[in-house]
């Protein structure tokens, strides 16, 4: 039958394979336009201070929203809140920005390795440490490059908005689905080629951008995170009880459980023990110079002599629950008492002040360390507060001095 004879449904087999033909030539010119502006704004980003940059979906974080529900039903999130809080909302990006289709994640490296003092010779003294992620500000460099990458996709007629140390979304798993890296049995993501010593954040944009493909793992049969935690947090791989790890401990209120206290050590705030082990982000660590309003130390005793006003002023970057400056002093007298040598006097003298705190949380943890620096004559025999009294019921031996 002649093509003019068909119905008017029909149409000629040419016509019909042209339309075929353009619209195939309008879907790959589609996808290497997407693919050239993704790779436009890769550049924009690693020019902006990026160390490492990816992109994908603005779909729900399912994976990561079924890790957090399960691991509060097995009371592993303690009393952590951050992405906690709100799982639906930490797990969907279109909440945080109506209509996103795509996230651009980035990285910054803080690794800094500095040769610390002999700090153990100075017995008038007593330093706390602080995990390298917190010794300067490292999320303001993340942010201001992060914010580049957003005023580039606005100003090409897209919404976008940053997010860094958020609990607005899940950024290790962003991450993670971005391809830049995989998760470690610590459940810190490890960057490939660079390990886990970065801080991530991400722009939630309704650009169409083409997404990285995720890095297979690359840990293998190694457990020396495992081994390594001091109170052994990392109940099974890439699974961390929030209740025993020493970063958490140091942030969150109340009195420290005591079966913590000893591992603190001279821990001030953070913990880095898990990362110091993992082979790859020690030996491919992207370091950096130490930035010059770096807090890698903290004299304790000094900061036990600072008003509330002046530790919030000096550590006020760090994440004190409800600003409330106790705990800063609270973590400097588990401190005194895992560290001060037995013949501190200046140390002994600012332990006894604190003794006789009005505070009752200054006072549990005071007659502790005095307990552990031999300090029986400064230690009362009764306290009407409940926590103290249960302090004094269970009073440790005395620190042997090495």
């Amino acid at each position: 039958m002649p093509w003019y004879s068909a119905s008017k449904k029909s149409e000629p087999s040419g016509c019909s394979l042209l339309r075929v033909w353009c619209l195939r030539f309008v879907i790959v010119k589609s996808a290497e336009s997407q693919s050239s502006y993704t790779q436009h704004l890769s550049e924009v980003g690693l020019s902006a201070g990026l160390h490492r940059i990816g992109f994908t979906t603005a779909e729900p974080l399912l994976r990561a929203r079924e890790a957090l529900v399960e691991r509060e039903a097995r009371g592993l999130r303690d009393t952590m809140q951050f992405t906690y809080r709100n799982p639906i909302r930490s797990t969907t990006p279109e909440m945080a920005l109506p209509h996103a289709r795509s996230i651009v994640v980035g990285a910054r490296s803080y690794f800094a390795d500095v040769q610390m003092p002999a700090l153990s010779e100075m017995t008038d003294q007593v330093f706390g440490d602080v995990a390298r992620y917190a010794w300067s500000d490292h999320y303001a460099s993340l942010r201001d490059s992060l914010t580049v990458v957003a005023q580039q996709l606005r100003s090409d007629g897209h919404e976008a908005l940053v997010f860094a140390d958020s609990n607005a979304i899940v950024d290790r798993e962003v991450a993670y689905l971005a391809g830049l890296g995989w998760f470690g049995k610590n459940a810190n993501l490890l960057i490939s080629g660079a390990g886990s010593w970065f801080v991530l954040g991400c722009v939630v944009t309704t650009a169409e951008l083409s997404p990285s493909s995720v890095v297979s793992d690359g840990c293998g049969t190694c457990r020396r995170c495992l081994d390594a935690c001091p109170t052994g947090a990392i109940v099974e791989p890439g699974v961390i009880d929030a209740g025993k790890c020493l970063a958490w401990i140091l942030q969150k209120p109340g009195v420290i459980a005591h079966q913590y206290r000893e591992a603190i050590g001279a821990r001030m705030y953070g913990c880095d023990s898990c990362q110091d082990a993992c082979p790859p982000s020690m030996r491919l660590a992207q370091h950096e110079n130490v930035a010059d309003d770096a807090q890698i130390v903290v004299d304790v005793l000094e900061l036990l002599s600072l008003s509330d006003a002046e530790i919030l002023e000096r550590y006020g970057r760090w994440y004190i629950a409800g600003r409330d400056p106790r705990w800063v002093r609270r973590n400097a007298l588990v401190v005194i008492g895992n560290t001060a040598s037995l013949h501190n006097e200046k140390a002994k003298a600012v332990v006894a002040t604190h003794v006789q705190s009005s505070d009752p949380v200054l006072r549990a943890h005071a007659i502790w360390a005095a307990s552990r620096l031999g300090m029986g004559s400064s230690i009362p025999l009764h306290d009407e507060d409940p926590d103290v009294q249960a302090e004094l019921h269970r009073l440790p031996g005395v620190r042997e001095q090495h």
